[in-house]
């Protein structure tokens, strides 16, 4: 399985033949975190997007 690797996270890679579009999730989370794009580079920027957001939610509700 082809997967992103930023900070600690691990995000899939799958195909949408349907919608024409890529996507995925942040994965071995307790959350559903996903993304999506139309090219490898802006799926890679929104995983990264993602994850960046993730982090920051955790951290402003784990410490208000």
């Amino acid at each position: 399985m082809n997967c992103f690797k930023y900070k600690t996270y691990t995000g899939s890679i799958e195909i949408s033949l349907e919608d024409n579009c890529l996507h995925g999730k942040i994965l071995h989370i307790a959350d559903l975190i996903t993304y999506e794009a139309q090219t490898v580079d802006e799926l890679k920027a929104a995983f990264q997007a993602a994850t960046d957001d993730y982090i920051a939610f955790c951290a402003e509700f784990t410490h208000p």
